[in-house]
């Protein structure tokens, strides 16, 4: 009988943990950020997620990092709607503590609009809002809308004289957006089955993250073409490129907003140039050390083996139809020259290699070889010689099929080797100007802001691409929007406010942990030449 009842007992005390686990796991941060996210329209490259708790406002009060990126007025203007709406007495009961979705919307010819989502706490009923119209003194005026959603409001907010639209969608989620049109593509929007617009991050990571940043890779050039009117900026490009999804935690640091996490390859989708690099294993960054001082932004790549990357290059251009092209071009200088030259040149290749533009516009190629003499012997026979370590490429296209779709901006470029490093430009000039900054040591790295900067990313990486945002302005005059620039120019505290930004990927199982840095300045004083 004993025996009987020690089996039962041991039994119930399984079926309560497997109960207890089951129920912890359907209510998981990840569960419940998926319920969420999903009903978000799939138009938003990137998503802020925190907790709507009064601790979580005050660790960011008075902190310029945030303001400064999304404009102390609009900062201000969602403070406003957090304490007359979401901190209403009424409300609060039922969104504090929930987790706070903050989705950007590009719209084509206007600007970014913002969409606020998150769920309620059980007990929720939309006739609450109902109450709150009834509410003395509250600052609000609610209103019905016609949506396609179950509920649809119209608040108007007295102190900013502004209307907020309120839709319900399935299982008490709400969105909320100062824009009508953006508040409806909500209410209509229905996530496509199979189909995920955004990564989670593992359970555990979410319940003890601050804030999390997701990102849509594939929805980021509707974004750079709103803020850029020179729709053909290689701003990000190869990252723009990349059919990928992005879940990062904030890693909380005063000066600087950094985000880490990882980036997954969408499967199914066509092979993009960043991809080739997921193969790879991470590779300590030496090359930006030589980037000149005038360096706007730049994209440094990292190879462990630089075989496979050849063949996978070949394989890329195999998918996409440029083989021909490729074996083409080769085989035309193997008949001319009698050099193997994809061979040769990939046995001198080193391990990393950048392209680089500077605040004059220049464009240039920085590629690592692991012996500057025997490539510049190579080069020399398939060149115009104008030095004796520089010539001009007699043929076309070189850079693009030796080392992948970043180089595409090098058509029939000039070159120079300085000690164990090829430099490609466009002109001469551009090469003369990089050989100056080299012979003088006039590199960005001798900069103490960068330096701090330079502390704060990863060591290793596969892809990187960096920004200096001072050295960039010219190029922002000349390319960006004027509403966008206007922007940058006059918010205080704003953009003018940072010293510079990065974004790294390094390789781990055919993905990439990745790595987000923005850092303000520690003066105000200028990069220096």
């Amino acid at each position: 009988m004993r025996k009987h009842v020690l089996i039962t007992l041991i039994l119930l005390a399984l079926t309560a943990y497997v109960t207890v686990l089951y129920f912890k796991s359907i209510n998981s941060p990840e569960n419940h950020a998926a319920s969420v996210i999903s009903v978000i329209p799939d138009s938003a490259p990137l998503i802020f997620e925190f907790n709507n708790d009064t601790s979580v406002y005050n660790i960011f009060k008075g902190d310029t990092l945030f303001s400064a990126i999304n404009g102390k007025a609009a900062t201000d203007e969602l403070d406003t709607l957090r304490r007359v709406l979401l901190q209403n007495t009424i409300l609060s009961k039922y969104f504090t503590g929930q987790n706070l979705f903050i989705s950007a919307h590009p719209f084509p010819g206007r600007k970014i609009e913002l969409l606020l989502t998150l769920s309620a706490t059980k007990g929720f009923n939309p006739n609450v809002f109902n109450q709150l119209a009834k509410q003395p003194n509250n600052g609000l005026l609610v209103t019905m809308l016609q949506t396609a959603a179950k509920h649809s409001y119209g608040i108007y907010i007295k102190a900013l004289q502004k209307q907020f639209y309120l839709v319900e969608k399935d299982e008490n989620v709400l969105s909320g957006s100062f824009s009508l049109e953006l508040a409806q593509q909500a209410a209509n929007y229905k996530p496509k089955k199979g189909k995920a617009a955004f990564i989670l991050l593992p359970d555990q990571q979410n319940a003890n993250s601050l804030a999390n940043l997701y990102v849509n890779y594939s929805q980021l050039d509707p974004l750079f073409s709103l803020i850029f009117k020179n729709r053909n900026t290689d701003i990000f490009k190869s990252f723009r490129m990349l059919p990928a999804f992005a879940a990062l935690t904030l890693n909380y640091k005063t000066g600087a907003l950094m985000f880490d996490g990882s980036t997954s390859i969408s499967a199914g989708q066509p092979v993009a140039y960043l991809s080739l690099f997921a193969s790879q294993q991470p590779v300590t960054n030496r090359l930006k050390d030589i980037f000149p001082s005038t360096t706007a932004y730049g994209t440094n790549f990292s190879v462990s083996d630089q075989g496979k990357f050849a063949k996978d290059l070949a394989q890329l251009y195999t998918k996409t139809g440029l083989k021909s092209e490729s074996d083409q071009l080769f085989n035309k200088i193997q008949a001319e020259t009698g050099i193997n030259l994809p061979n040769r040149f990939n046995n001198l290749l080193g391990n990393e290699f950048a392209i680089v533009t500077t605040r004059y516009f220049e464009k240039l190629a920085i590629v690592n070889v692991k012996d500057g003499a025997k490539m510049s012997a190579l080069l020399m026979n398939i060149s115009k010689i104008t030095d004796v370590n520089s010539g001009q490429f007699s043929y076309d296209k070189l850079p693009f099929f030796l080392l992948g779709d970043a180089f595409s901006i090098f058509k029939h470029p000039y070159f120079l080797i300085i000690d164990n490093y090829l430099v490609l430009a466009n002109s001469a000039a551009e090469l003369k100007s990089y050989n100056d900054s080299y012979l003088n040591r006039k590199f960005l790295s001798k900069n103490d802001q960068y330096q701090q900067f330079d502390n704060l990313v990863a060591a290793q990486s596969n892809v990187a691409f960096l920004m200096i945002l001072k050295n960039a302005e010219p190029i922002f005059n000349r390319d960006m929007s004027d509403n966008f620039l206007q922007a940058l120019q006059t918010n205080s505290p704003g953009w003018n406010n940072f010293y510079a930004v990065s974004w790294q990927l390094a390789a781990v199982d055919r993905n990439f942990y990745t790595n987000f840095c923005l850092k303000l300045k520690t003066d105000t004083a200028m990069v220096k030449n």
